[in-house]
């Protein structure tokens, strides 16, 4: 079994291992004139000669995920619960992500819920963790197990739920080109896997919320 000191201890060393076989900032910068040129345009025009510097920082934002710790983030506990032991749902959490496959936009929202064992977690710690991992290269399958797995070893709760709802824009603006699709993923351990009943009252909470933050 892997505990969550191992499983940190391996994710150091990958970015460790990363950190040291990083381009610089100038070769970044390099392969995005490539890349304009490539695509038909001349990166030394006005409009463009600024672009490789601003397209280096906005990956600097997209794939901040990669330089956090997410098991870190969730290890300040609260004991002081007056023994609450009910479902805790953080519910539309903005989703920001970006398609390994063809890096393009991943844009929806993720509830995220657990059933306490002792202690809880401040909410906005829940909320980073969903960040750390959206802000990297991406398929929304692996992303919904990377969140629970990672509630579920770091807080060993009674039980975790992750429901991602999300659009692609790798195939509403390209390829099959279907714009309103939605992709919908979850992820249920615990309780809210083995009893029918905790799962139904969860999906209940998420169901009964306002307007779609897809369309608004």
């Amino acid at each position: 079994m892997v505990t969550p000191a191992s499983n940190r201890a391996t994710k150091t060393a990958a970015a460790s291992t990363s950190a040291e076989q990083r381009p610089t900032r100038e070769q970044a910068e390099a392969a995005i004139r490539v890349l304009l040129r490539w695509a038909g345009d001349d990166p030394d025009r006005e409009g463009l000669r600024d672009t490789p510097s601003r397209v280096a920082r906005a990956y600097q934002e997209y794939f901040v995920g990669y330089a956090e710790d997410p098991v870190a983030m969730l290890e300040r506990t609260f004991e002081e619960t007056d023994g609450y032991d009910e479902i805790v749902l953080l519910r539309d959490i903005r989703l920001e992500s970006t398609c390994e496959h063809h890096m393009a936009p991943i844009i929806g929202r993720v509830h995220v819920a657990y059933l306490p064992h002792r202690r809880v977690v401040g909410i906005s710690k829940l909320a980073r963790v969903v960040d750390a991992y959206s802000k990297r290269l991406q398929i929304q399958e692996k992303l919904t197990a990377q969140i629970a797995n990672t509630i579920q070893d770091v807080l060993m709760p009674r039980g975790v739920a992750v429901v991602i709802e999300a659009a692609h824009q790798c195939m509403t603006t390209r390829g099959v080109h279907k714009p309103g699709v939605t992709m919908v993923t979850s992820r249920m351990l615990g309780a809210f896997r083995d009893n029918a009943a905790t799962r139904r009252e969860l999906l209940a909470m998420i169901g009964n919320r306002g307007p779609n933050v897809l369309t608004a």
